[in-house]
């Protein structure tokens, strides 16, 4: 069985395609032409779709960060524990962006300091 699960795993690396994220937007391109982009990324359908997963619960925290900031009324927790919720996904974005990445997009990451 892990004969077979070693071959599923390079088999699904070897179905990687080249793919653009713009960030600020929480989008995933295909066509590098079709927005400005921060970006370039290699990845599978799974590592694709994991991605897109980390994007929703980053705009959910942002949302949640957004409404708690709008309504200090019924507050169940604080201005820090909703923005460290917000940093906390990023990171997480950040970190998959940096292990899907093109050596370029590494480098850039590696400058910022949001990976360690």
């Amino acid at each position: 069985m892990g004969a077979h699960m070693t071959e599923h795993g390079q088999e699904a690396a070897d179905k990687r395609k080249t793919y653009y994220v713009a960030l600020g937007a929480g989008q995933i391109l295909e066509d590098r032409e079709a927005a400005p982009f921060e970006y370039e990324i290699r990845a599978n359908e799974e590592e694709l779709n994991k991605l897109q997963e980390l994007f929703e619960e980053l705009a959910s925290a942002d949302e949640a960060t957004a409404s708690h900031m709008m309504s200090a009324i019924l507050v169940s927790a604080s201005d820090e524990d909703m923005n460290a919720d917000y940093d906390h996904q990023f990171q997480k974005v950040y970190q998959l962006i940096y292990e899907l990445g093109t050596e370029k997009t590494k480098r850039h990451i590696e400058s910022i300091g949001v990976v360690h």
